[in-house]
């Protein structure tokens, strides 16, 4: 996935910083739980959005408007997934990283 799909480094690199961060942050056990969820949810949605259009290309080497469909409704389930998962990013990672910035600027 990572050598054919350039839209999966993007997923794991955020996957990372967002791992770092809740580690940073000691978030409690079920937030972690609805993280990984979330986290899952969007590489699911991403392999299976690569597995769709590389059966649709096997199966229509030439273009054809049913075959734009499908892969334009699996990528947008990848993004809907993403944008999703940022919301419930914010919503779990935000007050404690807000209150963190705030103690540590304070300390300056």
């Amino acid at each position: 996935m990572l050598r054919t799909q350039p839209n999966a480094w993007i997923h794991a690199v955020i996957s990372v910083l967002v791992l770092g961060v809740g580690l940073w942050l000691g978030l409690p056990g079920r937030d972690w739980a609805v993280i990984i969820l979330t986290m899952m949810a969007v590489w699911m949605a991403e392999f299976m959005n690569t597995a769709i259009e590389a059966v649709v290309d096997l199966t229509m080497p030439q273009p054809h408007p049913l075959a734009k469909v499908a892969k334009d409704v699996a990528a947008a389930a990848v993004l809907i997934g993403a944008l999703g998962a940022v919301l419930i990013g914010l919503l779990l990672l935000g007050p404690p990283l807000l209150a963190r910035l705030q103690g540590w600027l304070a300390a300056f």
